[in-house]
C-alpha cells in the first residue's frame, strides 16, 4: 500500500513538472547499491593493496577544491580500500610552467606512497581544469614508469586537453591574456600555444605525442557547453568547426587530437567515456562568463551526488 501511494504521488509530481525525462528513482540499477553509511567495521584485508586516488586542482586552486568529489566517492564505496591524495604542492603557484608543476606533483605522489608505506594495487587520477594537464605530464616521466601498469581511472573534469585555442568567449580569452601578462604565467602561455613560434614544438602538442592515457582502464572526459573557461571541444578532445576552417593551425590541431585518441582506440583494455553536463545555473555574472559551469563540477552537490550514483562510482570500483 505504501509503495502504491508513493508511485501514484511520483507520477502526479512528474505530470506537474511537465518535463520529458526520468527521475533517479526510476532507475532500476544504480552505480552503487551500498547505503551511505559503512557496515560494521571489520579488520581490513590489505593483501590486495590500496587503491590510491590522486586529486589535482586547477588554476589558482587548492587541495580542498575536490573535497566533495572525494566525499561522494567515499560515501558511495565504503570499505573500498581507497586512499586519497589531495595534491597541495602546486597550490601556491599554479602560474608556473607545466614542467615545474609536473615535478612537484610527481615528488608529492612518490613521497606519499613512501611516507605511508603503501602497497598500491591501483592508481586513479581525478583532475579539474589545468590539473588534468599536470596529470598527463606526470604519466610521461621515467620516475612514474613503475606505476603505469597500476593505472585504473582518469576522471577529467573540464580539462583543457587541447588548450584554450578556438575559445568562443572573447571576454575569457582577453582575461586569460591579461592574467598571463600580469602573472608572467608559463602555464597560461602554454595553454594558448604561445610558448613557441612553431606549433609542433609547443608543450601541449609535444605532450600529445607521448604515451600515458592508454594505460588507464577508464578515461572519463566530463565537459559542459556552458563552461567558457575551457572550450567544450578541448575538454572532450574532439575537433571543432572553427579549427576545420583554419588552414594554418587547424591541421596541427587535428594531428594533436589524433595523437591523443589513436592510442586510446587501439588499446584493448582502455575505455574512453565522454559525459556532457548541463547545469541549472542562476542568471548571474559568473554564469554569463562561463565561470559558474567551470566550478559547478566541484561545488554542486546536486551534480556530484547524481553523477557518482548513476555512473561515476563504476569507474572506481
Amino acid at each position: 500500500i505504501v509503495f502504491s501511494s508513493f508511485y501514484q504521488a511520483k507520477e502526479k509530481f512528474k505530470k506537474e513538472l511537465k518535463i520529458d525525462g526520468f527521475l533517479y528513482s526510476d532507475l532500476s540499477v544504480l552505480a552503487s547499491d551500498i547505503p551511505y553509511f559503512p557496515p560494521e567495521e571489520e579488520e581490513e584485508n590489505l593483501e590486495d593493496g590500496i587503491h590510491l586516488v590522486v586529486c589535482v586542482h586547477g588554476l589558482d586552486g587548492n587541495s580542498a577544491d575536490l573535497r566533495l568529489v572525494k566525499t561522494f566517492i567515499e560515501l558511495g564505496l565504503p570499505g573500498g580500500k581507497l586512499d586519497f591524495l589531495m595534491s597541495e604542492k602546486n597550490q601556491m603557484d599554479t602560474f608556473a610552467d607545466f614542467d615545474t608543476m609536473t615535478d612537484r606533483l610527481l615528488d608529492e605522489i612518490i613521497q606519499h606512497i613512501q611516507l605511508y608505506n603503501l602497497s598500491i594495487s591501483r592508481i586513479s587520477f581525478i583532475g579539474h581544469s589545468l590539473g588534468n594537464i599536470i596529470i598527463r605530464s606526470v604519466l610521461t616521466r621515467p620516475r612514474f614508469r613503475y606505476y603505469l601498469n597500476k593505472l585504473h581511472t582518469f576522471l577529467s573534469l573540464s580539462g583543457p586537453h587541447l588548450g584554450t585555442l578556438y575559445n568562443n568567449s572573447t571576454l575569457v580569452s582577453t582575461g586569460l591574456w591579461l592574467m598571463q601578462k600580469l602573472k608572467k604565467s608559463g602555464s597560461l602561455l602554454q595553454l594558448t600555444f604561445r610558448d613557441n613560434a612553431d606549433l609542433r614544438k609547443c608543450f601541449l602538442y609535444q605532450l600529445s605525442q607521448k604515451t600515458g592515457l592508454q594505460y588507464f582502464k577508464n578515461v572519463v572526459l566530463v565537459a559542459s557547453p556552458q563552461d567558457r573557461y575551457v572550450p567544450f571541444h578541448s575538454a572532450r578532445i574532439e575537433m571543432c568547426k572553427t579549427a576545420l576552417k583554419d588552414r594554418h593551425t587547424g591541421p596541427v590541431y587535428a594531428e594533436m587530437i589524433n595523437n591523443l585518441l589513436r592510442p586510446l582506440v587501439e588499446a584493448k583494455d582502455c575505455t574512453l567515456i565522454r559525459h556532457n553536463v548541463f547545469h541549472a545555473l542562476p542568471n548571474t555574472a559568473n554564469a554569463l562568463i562561463g565561470r559558474a559551469a567551470h566550478i559547478a563540477v566541484l561545488d554542486s552537490e546536486l551534480f556530484l551526488e547524481k553523477f557518482f550514483l548513476v555512473a561515476g562510482l563504476n569507474y572506481f570500483k
